[in-house]
């Protein structure tokens, strides 16, 4: 084996690439490598899952256990993605209040200006889906936010993919 995984995260990684096999061949459709990674708690960046192989349609890719192994292992040692805690840290610069709330509009800003740039369809869904309704002044807990959005796949989201 060409990783350096320690049993646990062996475990792990076969657990999460079971739960994508759905045909039950020992093989995972490439279409769906950001969910079983992000259900691994990493958040590789699209650059990083465009050169790992990740494919916009269903079928054109697959790979084994064996295949993913390294995969897992490049990932969980990159430094090209951010942990929760590095988001916390992030959006702590749009806290006013200290409080643990920044302003909805702001988000929405950084989500479709900053960094890997959203469409605002999908900005729309994230905001749907993971934020508490904002206050009177326009503010979220951005802590909730996160922990919604960094939890786990949102199928919806990859759709069209």
């Amino acid at each position: 084996m060409s990783h350096d995984l320690s049993t646990k995260d062996i475990e792990r990684a076969k657990f999460a690439f079971d739960i994508y096999d759905f045909e039950g061949k020992a093989k995972m459709d490439m279409l769906y490598l950001a969910d079983v990674l992000r259900g691994l708690n990493l958040n590789p960046s699209l650059k990083t899952l465009d050169d790992l192989g990740m494919t916009k349609k269903k079928g054109e890719k697959s790979i084994t256990l064996e295949e993913f192994y390294p995969i897992y292992s490049k990932v969980k040692k990159s430094k090209d993605s951010g942990s929760f805690e590095d988001f916390i840290e992030c959006l702590k610069l749009y806290d006013k209040h200290e409080n643990g709330t920044m302003m909805l509009g702001e988000l929405e800003h950084i989500l479709l200006s900053l960094g890997e740039k959203l469409e605002r369809e999908e900005v729309d869904m994230i905001i749907k889906e993971c934020c508490d309704a904002e206050d009177d002044d326009g503010f979220i807990p951005y802590e909730p936010f996160l922990k919604k959005l960094c939890a786990g796949p949102h199928p919806e989201m990859y759709e069209d993919w």
